[in-house]
């Protein structure tokens, strides 16, 4: 989960490094540090320390090291506390080293090789460094290679050995790690974010396959010495896309960014009207050989997930379900050949969804992807994969990555109505037309973002807030609750509607706000009942409400209206305003809104 660079070549190396790190700050920022090869000396000398990126820099500024080779690291911590000694890199007699991932048998390597003494930190990562540190005879590939047989877990390892002059060595397991070479030199990390401001090639490294960057060379070797040419992918985003282009955080921007997301994401497949994945390869069989559907996700994809749940019952009348890609190997989920298992991630990267999507191919089942990341993971071992073209997103909480979720999900609906005969040419086209409306309905809330401003100052104040709706409404929530809580620190519950007399009732007081959506139109009675039922207990009530039936809703309530789409599209604008909502909240209360407390990007591990 922690952000890695490595580079050697011409630039000014510590400066390469230092803005690499910020990029890749999303991925972990409880410590940061850089290990740079001073060519006078000989020397590799590290400088970390808890806390930010900006930390660092002002650590270095005022020293000068003539490099041209050097590794650094953000960490999301996992093993040992937050503190300067437990920061990467960590160096061990001829090795520096950073590491993502997780060393299962750190304990085992420690007592069966006697390490305890050279240790200073209390992570699994300085483990490998020392380990190498023993097998190193002068031989980089000999000691990686001895190192990499005695771990277990997940692993991507960047090393530098102080005798081999401006070269960086890599390895890795599962976690991943991307690299390049281009006219500035040599690079790699852990996140192409970090490359793209030099290039839009680069490549995934194998697993159990060893990397040699030099200046003006790269060598990729599996494990047998037999070198291996990289399969090379292209960026598909401008070069400068990963930047906040004069926003305040990159949440507002990525927001701000969704109707182009969700254009790029559809334009392509849809041809003559209609869904196409031709150009995905994606073919109908595997929508129309399939008897059951399983969603294997977490946190925002597997609301998005949800969404797609409640479209195929109520329009494919199809067996569907969508489990938590970390429970999914404990449930004894029933899958075989028949069963299509959709896997959703925005970095192709989250552990336990590719693990799950790995247990239900070994059980027989197909396996589609939908994700962001291009040689991603998830993508490399999926059967079929359709991207969702979104873009860069830096921002820890996710948002453009789950809106051009749900339009796939939206044309994969509309494809196996379509193929399995639910939908004729008639009313398929009907249901594209009106995902095709989605940007513009999106650029309607965002031209509004003031009023949902003023909204936010409503809750502003809140230690608990909860959220109510029936069927989609529900599913919009769990998501717009999940964003509040993400970015806001406010403990925030969506909870059907429906099951408030049930027992959460019992919570609602004068001092608990209370946020409903109410685009169903034929639970709107429903809806507006229960929204009585609170208001009545005393508490302060905000409706998001679809435009054609907010009525004089107004003059009881604090409301928002959302542009008219057909009810089952609804879930696209309510979600825009709801992602604004939190943002307003977390902005206005002076957070860090990219960069959550205890949250990482992207999760490797388990």
């Amino acid at each position: 989960m922690c952000g890695i660079i490595g580079y050697t070549g011409s630039e000014d190396v510590r400066e390469v490094l230092l803005d690499a790190l910020e990029l890749l700050e999303y991925r972990g920022y409880d410590s940061a540090g850089i290990a740079l090869r001073d060519e006078e000396s000989g020397k590799t000398e590290v400088r970390k320390c808890a806390g930010r990126v900006s930390d660092l820099r002002a650590i270095c500024a005022s020293e000068k090291v003539v490099s041209q080779c050097g590794i650094g690291h953000t960490r999301w911590a996992t093993h040992g506390g937050v503190n300067d000694c437990n920061a990467h890199p960590h160096q061990v007699g001829k090795v520096t080293l950073v590491h993502n991932g997780i060393i299962e048998n750190y304990r085992e390597l420690i007592a069966d090789y006697d390490l305890a003494d050279t240790l200073k930190s209390e992570t699994d990562s300085e483990v490998v460094a020392a380990l190498l540190n023993r097998f190193y005879e002068g031989k980089p590939e000999e000691a990686i290679k001895k190192t990499v047989s005695k771990l277990k877990g997940t692993f991507a390892l960047v090393i530098l050995f102080e005798d081999q002059k401006d070269v960086i060595y890599s390895t890795r397991n599962v976690s991943p790690i991307v690299a390049t070479i281009c006219k500035e030199g040599a690079m790699l990390a852990s996140d192409l974010t970090a490359l793209c401001r030099f290039t839009n090639r680069y490549f995934v490294v194998p697993e159990y396959h060893i990397l040699k960057l030099s200046a003006d060379k790269l060598t990729l070797t599996d494990f047998e010495g037999n070198e291996v040419l990289p399969k090379y992918l292209t960026v598909d985003w401008e070069l400068n896309s990963a930047g906040k282009n004069g926003y305040p955080f990159y949440m507002e921007k990525e927001i701000m960014e969704q109707p182009e997301a969700i254009e790029n994401t559809i334009r392509n497949r849809i041809v003559g009207g209609m869904p196409d994945f031709t150009a995905d390869g994606v073919p109908d069989t595997l929508f129309t050989e399939c008897e059951h559907i399983c969603i294997v996700a977490c946190g925002t994809a597997m609301h998005a997930g949800l969404v797609a749940q409640a479209l195929v019952k109520s329009i494919l009348h199809m067996h569907i379900e969508v489990q938590m890609a970390s429970e999914f190997m404990y449930s004894d989920p029933v899958i075989d050949e028949k069963t299509l298992v959709i896997a959703v991630s925005q970095s192709g990267e989250t552990i336990d969804t590719l693990e799950a999507m790995k247990y239900a191919k070994n059980r027989g089942a197909k396996c589609l992807a939908i994700i962001n990341v291009k040689g991603s993971s998830i993508a490399r071992e999926s059967d079929y994969v359709l991207y969702t073209n979104a873009g860069p997103e830096i921002a820890v909480a996710s948002t453009k990555a789950y809106t051009t979720q749900l339009a796939v999900f939206y044309l994969i609906v509309a494809r196996m109505a379509h193929s399995r005969g639910v939908f004729d040419d008639a009313q398929t086209q009907s249901f594209v037309r009106e995902l095709q409306r989605t940007p513009e309905v999106m650029k309607k809330v965002l031209e509004r973002r003031r009023d949902i401003h003023v909204v936010a100052k409503k809750v502003l104040g809140a230690k608990d807030l909860f959220m109510i709706g029936r069927g989609l409404d529900y599913s919009i929530l769990l998501e717009g609750s999940l964003k509040l809580k993400e970015v806001s620190y406010i403990h925030s519950e969506a909870y059907a509607s429906g099951e408030l007399k049930h027992g959460p009732i019992a919570l609602i007081t004068q001092d608990t706000p209370v946020v409903a959506t109410v685009t169903q139109e034929k639970l709107m009675s429903k809806e507006l009942s229960n929204i009585k039922e609170v208001k009545s207990r005393g508490a302060d009530v905000v409706v998001f409400i679809k435009e054609s039936i907010a009525g004089d809703l107004a003059k009881e309530y604090e409301i928002f209206t959302l542009p008219d789409m057909r009810d089952e599209f609804m879930v696209l604008p309510a979600s825009v305003a709801l992602q604004l909502l939190a943002y307003y909240v977390s902005s206005d209360k002076g957070f860090d809104v990219d960069k959550p407390r205890n949250l990482a990007k992207v999760v490797t591990v388990e």
